[in-house]
């Protein structure tokens, strides 16, 4: 019953624990009552499933959510549903690593053309000749 993220790549059971706390917030007797709220934390850092560079891209985009230790904890209490709060916490989940595994497109330097600077200091003087005509005679 892993985690899916493609159809390369599977998250094996162990590496997810899901524990249920009770949601704060309105709900009146059946938040003090049933533990809704779901924590799934997954251990990235020493998954098989992720490779070195995703891991670290993933790093970047759990952000306050990834731990010194190095898993992503996801919490959830969007719902009253404890089933819909954890199929909600893991499709979050799927989709940050989704997001991980694209790699960023290399940044190409380019360079401004001569003709281009040419044009451009061209256009400042006659814009400072239009200005300095405007002065005191």
């Amino acid at each position: 019953m892993g985690l899916r993220i493609n159809d390369n790549i599977e998250i094996s059971d162990w590496e997810l624990v899901e524990s249920f706390v009770r949601a704060s917030g309105p709900g009146g007797q059946n938040v003090n009552k049933v533990s809704t709220a779901v924590e799934l934390r997954f251990e990235a850092a020493r998954s098989p499933a992720l490779t070195g560079p995703v891991k670290a891209r993933l790093k970047r985009i759990a952000g306050r959510k990834w731990t010194g230790d190095g898993a992503v904890v996801i919490f959830v209490q969007d719902t009253r549903s404890q089933a819909r709060n954890r199929e909600l916490a893991r499709e979050r989940l799927a989709e940050m690593i989704r997001a991980a595994l694209v790699a960023p497109k290399r940044r190409v330097k380019t360079r401004v053309s001569q003709n281009q600077k040419r044009k451009r200091v061209e256009a400042k003087k006659k814009r400072g000749e239009v200005k300095a005509l405007r002065g005191k005679v």
